[in-house]
C-alpha cells in the first residue's frame, strides 16, 4: 500500500503491471480489496492502479466539501497516467461515468458493474426497502446520532460496535447476497470479506468528521448521451431491482455500450463471481488495446 496526496487528501492506493492503464474504483459497501482477483490477474498485461475513497479503507478522513470524481481524476494526474479504463462497482461506477463526463479525453472506456448514476431518483418502493430491510437494523435515534455526527463528537452518543455490526450485515444481506437471497446463497469467504470491508465503512463514516459530497452539474443522469468510450455494463440479476434498473439505463442510453448479466449474483460481482469479471474485463481490455 501506498499513499499519495490528491486534491488536498492522502489516498492509498495500490499499483502494479505495466501496459494500459485500469484503475478500480470500489462500491460505498467495501474498499479497494474488493478488486483482488482482478487486480492480480489484469496485472499481467495491464497497468493496474485501485485506491480507497477519501474516508474509506486506508485513505485520509474524508471532510468538507469534495468530489469523488475529482478525487479520480486527481489521482490520474497525481501517478502521471494520460489515459485509462475505469471500472468501477456500484457508486464507484457512478464515479468512473462522472469522470468520464468531466474530462472524456482521460477515458479510454468504461465498466460499470452494479452501478450508480449520479442524479439518478432511487424508486419509492427501493427507498422503502432499505428503511425496512438495513437502516431498521439500528434504533432511529442512535442512526440519526451516528448520521449528523453528534455520535462522532461525543455529544450525547458513542458508536456503539453492535450497530456497525448489525448495519454492516443488514447491507451485505440486502445488496451483497441481494434481497431474495440469504446468507447462505454467498460462499462463505465472500460473506466474510464483505462483512468485514463493511464494517470498516460504517466505523469510519459514523466516527469520521463531516463532509459533504458534490456531484458533477449538470448530472450525469442527463447526460448519458456524452459518453462516448467503449463502455461494458456489468449486472448482478440478483441484485436489487432499483439498482439492476440502474444497468438498463447505461445500456440504453450509452451509445454501443454492451451488457452482460450474470446469474446468481448480488451487488459485488467482482467478489462473488470473480472469475467471470475477470474473464469480462480481459475480453473487453483485448477489443480495446
Amino acid at each position: 500500500m501506498t499513499m499519495i496526496e490528491c486534491n488536498g487528501v492522502r489516498l492509498a492506493y495500490d499499483e502494479a503491471g505495466r501496459g494500459p492503464a485500469v484503475v478500480f474504483s470500489h462500491a460505498g459497501i467495501a474498499d479497494r480489496r474488493m478488486w483482488e482477483h482482478q487486480f492480480r490477474a489484469l496485472s499481467a498485461s495491464h497497468r493496474v492502479i485501485r485506491y480507497d475513497w477519501r474516508g474509506y479503507g486506508e485513505s485520509a478522513d474524508a471532510e468538507g466539501g469534495f468530489a469523488h470524481h475529482e478525487d479520480l481524476l486527481a489521482l490520474l494526474d497525481a501517478l502521471e497516467v494520460d489515459r485509462a479504463v475505469l471500472v468501477g462497482c456500484s457508486m464507484g461506477g457512478s464515479h468512473a461515468v462522472e469522470a468520464a463526463l468531466a474530462a472524456p479525453g482521460r477515458v479510454a472506456g468504461l465498466v460499470p458493474i452494479a452501478s450508480g448514476l449520479a442524479g439518478h431518483g432511487w424508486p419509492p418502493e427501493m427507498l422503502e426497502q432499505a428503511r425496512e430491510r438495513v437502516h431498521g437494523s439500528v434504533p432511529a435515534d442512535r442512526l440519526s446520532a451516528y448520521r449528523d455526527g453528534s455520535a462522532a463528537a461525543g455529544a450525547r452518543v458513542a458508536v456503539d460496535p453492535a450497530d456497525v455490526e448489525a448495519m454492516a450485515r443488514a447491507h451485505v444481506l440486502w445488496q451483497v447476497a441481494g434481497p431474495d437471497r440469504g446468507k447462505d446463497d454467498l460462499a462463505p469467504e465472500v460473506w466474510e470479506a464483505a462483512m468485514e470491508m463493511c464494517r470498516g465503512v460504517f466505523t469510519r463514516l459514523w466516527n469520521g468528521p463531516p463532509s459533504a459530497e458534490r456531484l458533477l452539474d449538470p448530472p450525469a443522469a442527463g447526460r448519458l448521451g456524452e459518453v462516448r468510450q467503449p463502455t461494458l455494463v456489468i449486472n448482478g440479476l440478483c441484485d436489487v431491482p432499483g439498482i439492476q434498473a440502474v444497468s438498463d439505463l447505461l445500456a440504453g442510453g450509452i451509445a454501443g455500450a454492451r451488457r452482460i448479466d450474470l446469474p446468481h449474483t448480488g451487488h459485488l460481482p467482482p467478489l462473488e463471481r470473480p472469475q467471470e469479471v475477470t474473464s469480462a474485463l480481459t475480453g473487453f481490455l483485448a477489443a480495446l488495446f
